[in-house]
């Protein structure tokens, strides 16, 4: 049985793909820069700024961090302001009630903690989480495992007696090169096949699958 679970949030447990590419696409247009959807998309879960940053150096532009900085707070007040589009996933509510009480549980996002706090208020689900870490508490972007690692000092649980939800590839990696425990959900942009490359403990398609707790609680 494990002792604590960790839960990504954007594709995870909500359904943010829309609302990201939009609150992406209005920051780059300030600057007069233009990328496919695909390509943010595949991009989700690695945080804004690293995502900005990618897309600056292959646009050959100066990657200059003021500019960074204010395409983060562009894109996050967007989000913020969409937050009534968001909707979480069938079955997330109830897993996390059903968890509640008997295991930790932590939230590890990449997105900045301003939308995160934002969205799970306006869920009413802020109380599901003993803690929650957002980009901000790390230095390095998943696939390193530094966000997963904190999260689980947090909650004062050894890594080896956390299991992570995860929807994407460097999530799944991160998780693993954790040591923790992995169920891969295919809620987000990355198909099955390529999850299951990552090597998670568990693959499914909804949170609502009865293998989750058989997986938690054994």
């Amino acid at each position: 049985m494990f002792e604590a679970v960790i839960f990504d949030w954007d594709g995870t447990l909500a359904d943010t793909r829309k609302v990201i590419v939009v609150s992406f696409q209005k920051a780059l247009k300030e600057i007069s820069l233009e990328v496919p959807t695909e390509y943010i998309e595949r991009r989700i879960g690695i945080g804004a700024s690293e995502t900005f940053h990618e897309i600056l150096q292959a646009a050959n532009r100066r990657v200059d961090e003021k500019i960074v900085k204010q395409l983060v707070e562009r894109k996050s007040k967007v989000q913020i302001d969409l937050a009534s589009e968001v909707e979480l996933f069938d079955g997330a509510r109830e897993l996390l009630e059903t968890l509640r009480g008997k295991v930790k549980v932590g939230l590890a996002s990449m997105n900045n903690r301003a939308v995160i706090m934002h969205l799970l208020q306006i869920n009413g689900i802020a109380n599901c989480f003993d803690t929650v870490l957002t980009v901000e508490a790390v230095s390095l972007s998943k696939p390193d495992p530094e966000i997963f690692l904190k999260t689980a000092e947090h909650l004062k649980t050894k890594p080896e007696a956390c299991v992570v939800f995860e929807d994407s590839i460097f999530g799944v990696k991160a998780a693993k090169s954790a040591d923790m425990g992995c169920i891969a959900v295919t809620t987000g942009v990355y198909s099955k096949e390529e999850l299951e490359e990552a090597k998670p403990d568990l693959a499914v398609t909804s949170l609502g699958d009865k293998q989750i707790l058989g997986f938690i609680f054994n």
